[in-house]
């Protein structure tokens, strides 16, 4: 969680940290705080609250003559989120700040220690101990005392520290959370947790990895390693996408633009992978897996939130199309039980960011068992990313938003090439279910593009009816239970209502007890092999007075004949029952969408919600 942003050059500080800070809001909003060198002296400005709070404090100092400087908008872990527990946190004498996104799991420990020394403590954040305890080690060599702080330090960190000792210097370090310079050669070097921040400015990258420091100067930067202080040689990355594809480009939230931008974003996720008349997979980067992809004996998926759901969609594609066991786990949960992982299982990550913590520290235990692990990511040069064997990138392109849209339904995109690639190499797919396939997913971008504006203002007509509701269920069957459960996430995550999704035929053995009246329902029945038995489930909702909305494919008359509030989505001769995951998503996130307007909720900033979740 939480966003820092740091710059040291040529030009003024104070807007540099807005700017960036702007850009990481969805790391964290619960408070916000920047900290920049004024006559030798370090000037702290914080606010609780969203980043303009903190904007209309620093206003009259915009145009000061400060060229060195940090900003942190924070996501509340340790104490709340007040002012006072706003980064950035200072030592006794606030000769020294740290700004930290992570989690120091011993701070109670080392904060008893310092008190004991002395130290006197102004906030109730594992952070504030972190700049005490350098502190403590400093005599002139800054570098020296953060490394020796941190060696004591246990848990995850990104951290960004300035001592008006060394006002020419800004030390950085990370373990378990992500931290990027910009390389802007001849106007100054910057410091940020993601990408975004720094693309107003540069598109030189580099990535630190665990355990490793970095000092930056106005024209020049360096890497060491945090145990021993040997140098580090870094390569240099060039980012491909640019600042403006961040930007909201009309739209009222990017939420709803990143809706609008997903058939592009299949696009891109399907780019140079398939080969258009035969169907046929390349992806050449997995080729260097290929006796262990025709060797593996089991599948485990591991994910978070949204990316498990996609994994759920995945088991089935695989089960189906390779003929091979697959296990999906919550990575919160991957770690603690048995794990009866090897050489012949398979592991494979999805996450958005690269950098969800659990996700990642379960892949690391299953590199320690001996399984090959495969992520899919959208972030390039992220952590997880770098610990794979192998990675399949989706291309989706910046997600501001922070309940996620076009990063989804590219890994549900880059899951449907992995099991097509698989279901090839391993020669379980017929050519014509091969052709079958790529021609469809080849066909849904222009699809989905053409019928959009359409199926939101229909959308637009069902959320007026029911926005002011309580409670909401979603249900599907097969392929699109997966799609229920994320469209009730969906609907939670920026609107607040309670809704849950659940397999259909489920319903009789408990939930159906929550049918009324007053209970809206989302229905996804698409024409494929478990139709009838949907139909038979949606029967039973409506025997109980359930509100029913139906999403169904076009040309279905029984819908109509059970409820008012039917949404066709649009089919074409290459449409398979396979893609209807991709196909019945978007409505459901149109529909969260709607409602959360209608709300007056904040669409693109839930409360309590961060975009990347890199603490456990």
């Amino acid at each position: 969680m939480c966003g820092i942003v740091g710059y040291i050059g040529t030009r003024k500080v104070v807007p540099i940290l807005l700017e960036g800070l702007k850009r990481l809001e969805y790391r964290g909003y619960d408070s916000a705080g920047l900290v920049y060198f004024r006559n030798s002296r370090l000037i702290k400005h914080r606010a609780q609250g969203k980043l303009s709070n903190l904007g209309k404090i620093v206003e009259k100092v915009l145009g000061v003559e400060s060229h060195v400087g940090l900003g942190h908008t924070r996501w509340a872990t340790h104490g709340a989120p007040t002012t006072a527990n706003a980064h950035p946190h200072g030592d006794c004498k606030d000769n020294l700040v740290v700004v930290h996104n992570g989690i120091i799991e011993n701070y109670q420990n080392l904060r008893t220690e310092l008190k004991k020394k002395g130290h006197i403590f102004r906030s109730e954040t594992d952070t504030e101990v972190l700049a005490h305890l350098i502190e403590e080690y400093l005599d002139k060599d800054l570098v020296r005392a953060v490394r020796k702080a941190l060696k004591r330090v246990k848990g995850s960190f990104a951290v960004g520290i300035l001592w008006n000792g060394r006002p020419d210097i800004m030390v950085a370090a990370r373990n378990h959370s992500p931290l990027v310079l910009g390389i802007n050669n001849g106007d100054g070097t910057l410091l940020a947790s993601d990408v975004p921040a720094l693309l107003p400015y540069t598109r030189k990258v580099v990535y630190l990895e665990d355990k490793e420091i970095a000092v930056l100067a106005s024209d020049k930067w360096e890497v060491r390693n945090l145990d021993n202080g040997r140098k580090i040689n870094k390569q240099v990355q060039t980012i491909t996408w640019n600042a403006g594809m961040a930007e909201k480009a009309g739209f009222k939230h990017f939420m709803l633009k990143e809706i609008y931008e997903q058939p592009q974003a299949l696009i891109n996720t399907l780019r140079g992978r398939i080969e258009p008349q035969s169907g046929r997979v390349e992806l050449p980067e997995l080729k260097k897996l290929a006796t262990v992809l025709n060797n593996i004996e089991r599948i485990a998926l591991v994910a978070c939130g949204t990316s498990w759901h996609a994994a759920l969609v995945a088991k089935y594609w695989l089960e189906d199309w390779v003929g091979i066991p697959v296990e999906v786990d919550i990575a919160s949960e991957f770690r603690y039980r048995k794990l009866l992982l090897h050489k012949n299982v398979l592991t494979l990550s999805i996450s958005q960011s690269g950098e969800t913590a659990d996700t990642l520290a379960g892949i690391r235990l299953a590199s320690q068992l001996g399984s090959r692990v495969i992520t899919i990511c959208n972030v390039v040069g992220s952590t997880m990313t770098r610990e794979a064997d192998a990675t399949l990138y989706t291309h989706a392109g910046p997600e501001i938003g922070v309940a996620s849209t076009k990063a989804f339904t590219s890994q549900l995109a880059a899951l449907f090439l992995f099991a097509s690639y698989l279901g090839q190499m391993r020669k379980t797919l017929s050519a014509h279910k091969v052709r079958q396939l790529g021609q469809a997913i080849i066909g849904l971008p222009p699809l989905l593009e053409e019928h959009l504006p359409a199926l939101q203002e229909k959308i637009k007509t069902v959320a007026e009816r029911f926005y002011d509701s309580r409670n909401f269920l979603f249900v599907g069957r097969g392929l699109n239970f997966p799609i229920a459960l994320e469209g009730a996430l969906k609907l939670k995550e920026i609107s607040y209502i309670h809704a849950e999704g659940y397999a259909a035929g489920e319903l009789k053995h408990g939930p159906i007890a929550l049918i009324d009246k007053d209970m809206p329902i989302l229905g996804l029945v698409p024409r494929d092999n478990v139709y009838e038995k949907s139909i038979s489930n949606i029967e039973e909702i409506r025997a109980r007075q359930g509100q029913l909305i139906l999403i169904g494919s076009k040309g279905d008359r029984q819908l109509k004949k059970i409820t008012d509030h039917v949404l066709y989505m649009p089919k074409t001769p290459t449409m398979v029952p396979e893609l209807n995951p991709i196909l019945f998503t978007i409505p459901a996130q149109l529909l969260a969408y709607e409602i959360a307007a209608l709300r007056g909720c904040d669409v693109d900033q839930p409360r309590n919600l961060a975009k990347s979740v890199t603490v456990e």
